[in-house]
Order: structure tokens, then C-alpha cells, then sequence
């Protein structure tokens, strides 16, 4: 056992304890309130372990975002978190069972938040420092919503990094790291056409469910597993009456793609769609909302680090693709070296079930504080 990982067994009760209190900070993504209270908890940690105050990007709708900036070393290293939940407060309990934490966000993403923090927490007490790097805590307060204020402010800072850590779960079953993700493009569809009465004017009516029938079908036929394309109508709405020829209907659009060549064709594609019923139109809204995290050989590199750190502890790591995005998509898109799912093993993202492994909480926050190490020896 080294040195750092007798450390974090030793702390196990503080870790959790910490997690405890970020987690009893509920922190639903569109409550403000909420989630600049819970950031208020997570800038305690950071005071009381680090003496460091936040830089606040202040927000007027979702919470604000905060950075927190520790060493200054040559080497800079941007860790990527968010603070903010699916879970509107009291939904879910916070109970300990089994060996498990239950709780809103323990899982997604808290446990990985103190995780990181404990890390260079351990890494200043054990190993005297940060052996020349400088690490930045991007803390933001959107990322279940899309990240729509906080993209810039990762990109911005994305730049500026050396390698990029981000601390959500890891694949649950093996815990693998994530070192690529699908891209994920987010549309909404509308398509008009003329209402009449459905007995005696039906001939008179364009049905715009109609129309949008033949998008449905046309978009889903693009799905191409060989790819890794996939093309998914999650809501479908439209029509007022029984007894009226529906002149609107909406329907919504998620594609998910594993390059950037892909993502691009895809693009043009739903933005290009035309109507296929005469006298109806369509209307398309959105965007690729997070580009592929494609593996290069710098990411392989990155996870060769962590190979590494996971070997130094005791236990074997894997990596991984998986078709869900994070934060990572932006970083990895601008080909700023990056790795995702450095958090604790356990199950339940956005499900009542949501727990982690406690067992796994000291030494997944070990293999953090290796990974520094490594990087910073490279």
C-alpha cells in the first residue's frame, strides 16, 4: 500500500463526511438558491483545506460558476466538475446501507468532486506539494441542463491546460475510465400545416402529424449502429382536438455520433430536412450540443498515467467508449488531452438507486493523487 492510499484509508470517515455535506446540500440545477448554497459548502472545503477563495462567475439564471486555482507550478492541470443535480430536494434520501451511499448527486457527481479535492488535499500533506503543477477546479453549476453558461467558460480555461481531469463516474461494472464519448446533437422539429374540420373539410387540412410521422421515420432510419450512430424522437406532440385536422406538431431529436466527421454530416442532414407532405412545412431548431471526446494519442497517453497509478495502488484499470456525454466533449474537442470517469465506483446516475461504493471512495481518490504524481513527473 502506498503511502498516499494509507492516507485516504486512514481519512476514509473525513472523506465521506465531506461528501456528506455536499450531498445534504441539494443542489437541483434550476434552483439558483439551492445551488449557490451548496456552492457557498464547497468553497468552505476549499478555504479550510487550502486557504484559496473562488474567482465567481456570476450567473442570473443557474448558479453561479467557481474556479479555485492551488500550486503554481509549470504545469497546469484543470480538474472539471460539476455541483448541480437531476434531483428536485427530498426526492431521494441520503442513507448508508450495506456499504453504500444512497443520495441525490453522490454518485452524479459529488463523491467525484471530494474525491479530487482530497487528492491534492493529500497530495500537499503527504508528498510535501504538488511537485510543480498548478490545479485548477472548475466547479460548474449546469452541466444536467446542457452546459449552456458554462461552455465558454470550460473552453476558455480548457485552453489553458496541459490535460484535463474530469471526475464523473466511471463504467459501471469494470470501472473503466472513460477515454472517448459519443457527441450529441440536440434538435427540436416542428412542422405546420392547415387545420380544417376532420368530417366535412378533410380535404381542405394538411396534417401536420402526418408530416411529422414521415420526419419520424425518415430521422430514425438514420440510426447506423455500425457507426455508432443513433437517432432517437424522445417526445412527440401535437393536435388539439379529436375531431380537427392538426395544423402543428413537435417533436424533439437526439442524435448521438462517435467523430466529429460524423457529428458534422449528421448536422447537416436535420438542418437540411425538407417537408415530404405537400402544403406542410418544417421548421428545425438546435445544435450539436457536445462534440465527440475522441481517443488520440496524447488521451492514450493521459490514460497510460492512470494505468499506472491504478497498478501502484493495486488494482488493474480499464478504458472505455460509452455514448453518454460530459464536460470532457468540450475539452477533448479543442484536443486538450483529456480523461473522464475518475470518480467513485457505484450505480444510479439520475435513477432513485443512485449510491456509490464506499469502499471504493479512498481508493478511487488514491488514484487521483497518483495520476497528479505522474503527470507531473512526464
Amino acid at each position: 500500500m502506498t503511502k498516499l492510499r494509507e492516507h485516504f484509508y486512514k481519512n476514509k470517515e473525513a472523506i465521506k463526511e465531506d461528501l456528506l455535506t455536499l450531498t445534504r446540500a441539494e443542489s437541483p440545477t434550476q434552483d439558483k438558491r439551492l445551488v449557490d448554497a451548496c456552492g457557498m459548502e464547497l468553497s468552505k472545503l476549499f478555504q479550510n483545506y487550502f486557504g484559496v477563495e473562488p474567482e465567481v462567475f456570476k450567473q442570473d439564471i443557474q448558479g453561479d460558476h467557481l474556479k479555485f486555482k492551488i500550486g503554481n507550478g509549470e504545469k497546469r492541470v484543470l480538474i472539471l466538475v460539476h455541483f448541480d443535480t437531476v434531483w428536485d430536494v427530498g426526492r431521494i434520501p441520503i442513507v448508508e446501507k450495506d456499504g453504500k451511499l444512497h443520495g441525490p448527486g453522490v454518485f452524479d457527481m459529488k463523491s467525484g468532486i471530494i474525491q479530487a479535492l482530497w487528492a491534492v488535499k493529500g497530495l500537499t500533506e503527504v508528498e510535501g506539494g504538488l511537485e510543480g503543477l498548478e490545479i485548477v477546479f472548475l466547479c460548474t453549476s449546469d452541466e444536467e441542463i446542457g452546459s449552456v453558461s458554462s461552455r465558454e467558460l470550460i473552453e476558455t480555461e480548457a485552453k489553458k491546460a496541459d490535460a484535463v481531469l474530469v471526475t464523473e463516474a466511471p463504467v459501471h461494472g469494470n470501472g473503466a475510465l472513460k477515454t472517448s464519448r459519443n457527441g450529441v446533437g440536440i434538435y427540436e422539429i416542428i412542422t405546420k400545416g392547415v387545420s380544417s374540420h376532420a368530417g366535412s373539410h378533410h380535404g381542405d387540412g394538411v396534417s401536420a402529424i402526418k408530416e411529422m410521422a414521415h420526419q419520424i421515420i425518415k430521422l430514425e432510419g438514420m440510426t447506423d449502429y455500425e457507426l455508432g450512430t443513433t437517432v432517437n424522437i424522445g417526445i412527440v406532440e401535437g393536435g388539439t382536438r379529436l375531431n380537427v385536422v392538426p395544423d402543428r406538431a413537435r417533436a424533439t431529436i437526439d442524435f448521438r455520433v462517435k467523430t466529429k466527421e460524423e457529428g458534422e454530416r449528421m448536422v447537416k442532414v436535420v438542418e437540411s430536412l425538407e417537408p415530404l407532405t405537400e402544403g406542410a412545412e418544417i421548421e428545425i431548431r438546435g445544435s450539436l450540443n457536445r462534440p465527440p471526446m475522441e481517443r488520440t494519442e496524447a488521451t492514450a497517453k493521459l490514460f497510460g498515467y492512470a494505468k499506472e497509478a491504478a497498478k501502484e495502488i493495486g488494482f488493474d484499470l480499464e478504458e472505455a467508449h460509452i455514448g453518454g456525454g460530459s464536460d470532457g466533449n468540450f475539452t477533448a474537442g479543442l484536443g486538450i488531452p483529456t480523461i473522464d470517469g475518475l470518480g467513485c465506483y457505484g450505480d444510479g446516475a439520475h435513477a432513485k438507486h443512485e449510491h456509490i461504493v464506499l469502499e471504493d471512495l479512498p481508493k478511487r481518490t488514491a488514484l487521483i493523487a497518483h495520476l497528479l504524481k505522474n503527470i507531473a513527473k512526464a
